[in-house]
């Protein structure tokens, strides 16, 4: 069969559009992640929580990759548009509007900012001169592993008789056999723990700590008996009169003591000469119940990394994960890979090294499903000067936090009040 010829121009934009096809699509919020074997499947929330349809614990879907619209993350906006891209991505590019901060505001920030600290004076903020204002924006990289981890533990208590929950009506469940759909969390919940009773798994045995008796030798009156033996009525000596029977009196008189009646000798305080004590761990009845117990952690491993420039190198990391910034990618499947931005590779080689890190699973867990995000927060240096004295802080973020390291002219507690702690980030 013949084909159409086609033109030059229509052939390029096709070979275009099969090259780009090979990367994985990193949208703006709110996109699905096409997935060419999973083409047309979306994974809500809901259908995790009320997949009933299913006869295993959790919807194929849940461990295969998992296709849906990523959410953005709280406090940070969404690019408005991510086409075409930047050249380098650099700071404050086309995509999203530069953060103009003037005098009047920048001297605010840090006023508001100083007021805090009691022994600081404002003298610097309201009249030093406003020497530089850089940009040195940062990039912040995070993926994010949410797993389930399944353990089983023992449970034991006395067993007083009655039926239990055996292998002998139907066989014990496997760890990963437990239904828990109706306990799964929302994704990438920082933690959660349930713990359920594994059905058919209940057993008798034999108490060790007496041997099944019931009863275990007095460690005060049959101390030095074989494991298993015992002697009863065993006596000891009255501590009031010393194995006596009598009271010395100082007038040379003896009396009977009272507490062994004259006999010297007294029963065993601990066990009324018997020589055996019921058990505490079986309480008496020679055979304990036990049971095991599914241990279901749901967590969220993340991996951050910050990519600052030397103007913010000084900066503590922690300050820009908390700080609001721009999302350039959010990505959400069962296991993520690199994004791609079509001209730049400092992002690209970013975003592999954020998913190099990838934390190690434990191998009780099961990823179910993960997120890769990249931002860029905007980061603002302003040094200001009074003739030959100088001092530079930080203006991070849409929120506007203001940093200041280490030294600032007016400062009056010479270390000597709690202020000081407002530092420590």
């Amino acid at each position: 069969m013949e084909q159409p010829l086609l033109s030059e121009e229509k052939r390029s934009e096709i070979e275009e559009n099969e090259r780009l096809s090979s990367y994985q699509y990193v949208g703006r919020t709110g996109s699905v992640i096409p997935t060419a074997s999973l083409a047309g499947m979306d994974v809500s929330i809901e259908e995790i929580r009320s997949a009933t349809s299913f006869s295993t614990p959790y919807p194929p879907s849940i461990h295969a990759p998992l296709i849906s619209s990523p959410e953005p993350l709280p406090n940070e906006p969404a690019i408005p548009n991510q086409s075409p891209y930047a050249a380098d991505y650099g700071p404050y590019s086309n995509d999203f509007q530069r953060q103009l901060l003037d005098e009047v505001e920048i001297r605010e920030l840090l006023i508001d900012h100083i007021g805090h600290r009691c022994c600081w004076g404002s003298r610097p903020a309201r009249t030093w001169k406003i020497h530089a204002v850089e940009d040195c924006n940062v990039y912040v990289g995070t993926l994010e592993t949410f797993l389930e981890e399944r353990e089983v533990i023992r449970e034991t208590e006395p067993y007083l008789g009655g039926k239990i929950d055996g292998k002998d009506n139907t066989p014990e469940l496997g760890i990963w056999e437990l239904d828990l759909r109706s306990q799964f969390p929302v994704l990438f919940v920082p933690y959660k723990e349930t713990r359920v009773k594994i059905p058919n798994s209940e057993t008798t045995e034999k108490c060790s700590d007496c041997a099944g008796r019931g009863d275990i030798p007095c460690p005060t009156c049959n101390a030095d008996q074989e494991p298993g033996f015992y002697k009863e009525n065993q006596m000891s000596q009255c501590p009031a009169c010393y194995g006596r029977g009598l009271i010395a009196h100082r007038d040379g008189s003896d009396t009977i003591c009272t507490k062994c009646d004259g006999k010297g000798k007294i029963p065993c305080a601990t066990c009324g000469s018997r020589g055996l004590l019921k058990c505490k761990t079986c309480n008496g009845s020679g055979s304990l119940l036990t049971r095991k117990i599914a241990v279901v952690k749901w967590k969220t491993l993340s991996t951050r990394k910050v990519s600052a420039t030397s103007g913010a190198a000084s900066v503590p990391d922690e300050i820009f994960h908390r700080a609001k910034g721009v999302q350039l990618c959010n990505t959400q499947a069962y296991q993520c890979t690199p994004a791609y931005f079509a001209d730049s590779f400092f992002l690209n080689t970013f975003s592999s090294d954020v998913i190099a890190d990838r934390a190690s699973v434990p191998p009780t867990a099961r990823v179910i499903c993960e997120r890769h995000t990249i931002s860029v927060v905007p980061v603002t240096r302003v040094t200001m000067r009074h003739r030959h004295q100088s001092f530079s802080f930080y203006i991070v973020g849409y929120s506007r936090e203001v940093y200041l390291k280490d030294y600032y002219p007016a400062r009056f507690c010479w270390g000597l009040c709690p202020c000081l702690e407002w530092l420590k980030v």
